[in-house]
């Protein structure tokens, strides 16, 4: 990087990475696109797009009839590195209702839909009590509803993490009562009240600290071509690749990826891939509840 663009200020770098992501993603971009975005005047949104033009004359020219710059032939990205998940996550945000279009940088959505996302209902006050807890290494008492029980019950938590599974927020923590650390669904705290000194190290749950790598691979069952296309859909190299996951978030893991049975307990065309290194997987995990 330049030494005019690593001098930029902050907020004149936003724009021009603004402008950039919708010359890249959209293909043009115009003074009121700024304006919207940012609440600039028309002559700061002007001199922003000259800025640009100064620093990749290339990448975009003005087009009269469409009154807007267009992304240039030879378009080469200064300010960012494209990232297709970064994008389709803001659309995903935008269909789950978490992010008004206005909040992210897409100017025309494409057609969206997406499966339903069950919302679990975390109450912001518990999630506030339980990052403080972390923040400070303290023990904090919550009234919890486990599957487990009929009925909730106070008990005494160490929280020291957050964890999410692919479809709920838990707290990783030191359960007091029984002296083990385990995942607390947050949705599943009801209240909290009092707090005090933790009488156990987060540093202490080995579960937590260490890793699983998973060596996935396309399911043998698909033809060659499919398991090309498999291979290039995870990224592979090679045939295979390597997944590394916390130990404590390891079931959850193999269970959204589907590698929690045997291969053929699926078809090939239903579960894409397989496990290859299950023997040493196994060997790592015990049996254990989902959550409590």
């Amino acid at each position: 990087m330049d030494e005019g663009r690593t001098n930029l200020r902050w907020g004149i770098k936003r724009r021009l990475e603004f402008i950039e992501f919708r010359l890249f993603w959209e293909g043009h971009v115009n003074r009121s696109d700024i304006v919207n975005a940012f609440g600039v005047s028309i002559p700061q949104a002007s001199t922003d797009l000259n800025r640009y033009l100064d620093i990749a004359p290339a990448n975009m020219a003005y087009d009269k009839s469409a009154k807007a710059y267009v992304r240039g032939p030879d378009f080469s990205p200064r300010f960012l590195s494209p990232d297709a998940d970064r994008y389709l996550a803001q659309l995903r945000s935008v269909s789950d209702g978490i992010l008004d279009q206005g909040e992210t940088w897409i100017g025309q959505l494409p057609g969206l839909g997406a499966t339903p996302a069950l919302v679990r209902s975390v109450n912001p006050k518990v999630l506030r009590a339980v990052i403080a807890a972390i923040r400070r290494g303290e023990a904090l008492e919550i009234l919890y509803q486990s599957m487990s029980q009929p009925e909730p019950r106070w008990r005494w938590i160490a929280p020291h993490a957050i964890g999410f599974d692919g479809f709920r927020w838990h707290a990783r923590a030191h359960s007091e009562g029984d002296d083990t650390f385990k995942d607390f669904v947050l949705s599943r705290i009801l209240e909290t009240r009092a707090i005090r000194p933790a009488t156990a190290d987060g540093n202490a749950d080995l579960d937590w600290i260490e890793d699983v790598v998973l060596e996935i691979a396309p399911h043998p069952g698909l033809s060659p071509s499919q398991q090309r296309t498999i291979a290039l859909d995870y990224g592979m190299t090679e045939g295979k690749s390597k997944v590394r996951v916390r130990r404590a978030l390891l079931y959850y893991a193999l269970k959204r990826l589907g590698l929690d049975t045997a291969p053929d307990a699926r078809r090939p065309q239903d579960q894409h891939i397989v496990l290859i290194n299950r023997d040493e997987v196994d060997s790592l995990t015990h049996k254990r509840e989902e959550s409590v």
